[in-house]
Parts: structure tokens; sequence; C-alpha cells
């Protein structure tokens, strides 16, 4: 659920990229550091073991004003994909708002796809949350390695789920990263809109909400 803090007018939404280990959820919270120029954006914190894997999490905080002067604050975070860190990926979906979950396209990491989401729905129904209805978007990622699934077939698998059509992408080469995230941003947006007014009482339409959280160097913001 949002955190609204009334008094000072800021409204808190949290993403969570989730995916078994190495699948690139990392990748994607650094590339969109690097590529997203919004109208706020703090630094990127990641925490690493000495095997070059996140332990706890990381976090990226962004976010944009409103008309009535309301400070909207996303804060993306990822989660460890070791089993041993369940309890850690559980605490940090707590009082999620959106979730990517990040799978891996190579034939061989499909039953860690499954394995992982498996454990994402199981995860969410512990800490109060719907996977149906909580906005998530499912990105394919590492799309540059010769030999991974293909597109068609991927899509075919998942186009009776609520999450079709699948986001495509080589995070490692920024390819597809920001339009997963503006995927995400679309569909959260519903829900925010719903749980705290944005566009009635805050001015802030999808656009603005979509292209405001997600412009690259060199876009225009949409006015607010």
């Amino acid at each position: 659920m949002p955190d609204f803090q009334v008094d000072d007018n800021k409204l808190t939404l949290k993403v969570v990229f989730y995916g078994p280990a190495l699948s690139g959820k990392t990748t994607n919270l650094m590339q969109l550091h690097s590529l997203l120029n919004p109208q706020r954006k703090g630094e990127l914190m990641v925490l690493e073991t000495r095997d070059d894997r996140t332990l706890f999490f990381d976090m990226l905080p962004i976010g944009l004003r409103g008309r009535s002067g309301l400070d909207l604050r996303l804060k993306l975070y990822t989660v460890p994909g070791q089993v041993q860190h369940d309890s850690t990926r559980k605490a940090v979906l707590s009082r999620a708002d959106g979730v990517v979950f990040v799978a891996d396209s190579q034939p061989s990491q499909q039953d860690n796809n499954a394995t992982a989401f498996g454990n994402l729905e199981e995860n969410l129904e512990k800490v109060g949350l719907d996977i149906d209805t909580l906005p998530l978007v499912v990105q394919f990622n590492k799309r540059d390695i010769p030999g991974v699934i293909g597109e068609q077939e991927l899509q075919t698998r998942w186009a009776a789920t609520p999450w079709a059509p699948l986001m495509m992408a080589s995070a490692l080469r920024g390819e597809g990263v920001i339009e997963t995230f503006r995927v995400l941003l679309d569909r959260l947006y519903s829900f925010a809109d719903r749980e705290c007014h944005l566009e009635q009482q805050h001015g802030i339409s999808r656009e603005t909400f979509v292209e405001g959280l997600s412009a690259g160097y060199g876009e225009r913001h949409a006015e607010l």
C-alpha cells in the first residue's frame, strides 16, 4: 500500500525487482541509474558480498513533484536471488506497490525462473499481497546471449497469464530496461491514482507520472 504522509504531503511508492540469482536484477537498477534523468534522483546504494552477488538489497530513489506540492518518491529495490536469503527477500517485498520479475532467457535457467516465480507468489502471500492484483511486469533478460529461448515461444507460454505480454531485455547493454520500467509505471499509476487520487488532487496525470519518472537524458519532462 502506498505510504502517504498527509502532514508532509509526501507519497512514497516501493518497487521491487525480483527473480532468480544472477538474472540481472542489479544490472537493471544500475542501468536505470545511468540512463534515467527524472526530476529528482538519489544515489544508487549497492550492497555486495565477496562473490559480487547482492547480499541484502540495492536501492535507487527517484521522484517528482505534483502541482499540489506533493513530494512523490519512488524507491526501487532488488532482492538477493539465493535461496538462503529468502527471509531478506520476504522483508524487502513487504509493503511493495509494484514488482518487476527479472527472468533469465537461457534454456538451462527455466527451472530456476519457475522456482523463483513460485517463491515470489508465496512470499507475497506471506506479507499480505496478492500477485494477481499487484502491478507486476515480467522481463526476460539476457537476450544478447546466443541460444536463448525464442521470444514467440516465451510469449505463447505466458499468453494466458495476467502479465502478458512479456518484456524482452539485455540489461547488460541497457536494451529493454527503460521500456520495462515504463510498463511497470503505467500499471503502477492505475493503482496509485485509485489509492491517492494523483490526477484529481495533485495534478499528476498518467503521462506525467510515466514520463516524469522515466525520462532519459535529452528527453523533455512532462509539464506539471
